[in-house]
């Protein structure tokens, strides 16, 4: 087991729990449905990924190189993809200009994208002779 996964899978499984409340009862009458049906976008694809990264942490001991590339990239696109779901749900109680989100959402789609190349080739490359 990995201590440094668990605990940054821990925190944002809490995370998307506290999320995932507060979308459900705290923005469920001031933000569209749209915008509501993308906060639960958000927060799935972050509970799918903390899932991962907890099974990351009991094949970590493989020493793959792929696999730490998969923490990261799995962890970097929750924060980019689930991240910039939550703003641009947000954008108009928040008051802000999301323009800038608009490239953030599919890059953090690419990198979780990466993280599952990436564990898949390193469960290719193991022997199990």
């Amino acid at each position: 087991m990995n201590k440094r996964i668990v605990v940054i899978a821990s925190f944002l499984g809490m995370l998307a729990v506290i999320l995932g409340a507060f979308g459900a009862h705290g923005l469920r009458d001031k933000i569209t449905t749209t915008d509501l049906a993308n906060w639960k976008t958000a927060v799935d694809y972050q509970f799918y990924h903390v899932l991962t990264l907890l099974f990351l942490s009991q094949v970590y001991k493989i020493g793959n190189q792929l696999i730490t590339i998969s923490f990261y990239a799995f962890t970097a696109g929750i924060i980019l993809f689930s991240g910039s779901l939550y703003l641009l749900s947000t954008r108009s109680l928040l008051g802000l200009n999301a323009s800038f989100l608009g490239p953030v959402t599919p890059v953090g789609g690419l990198l979780l994208i990466i993280g599952w190349i990436s564990l898949f080739l390193a469960t290719v490359k193991i022997n199990n002779a």
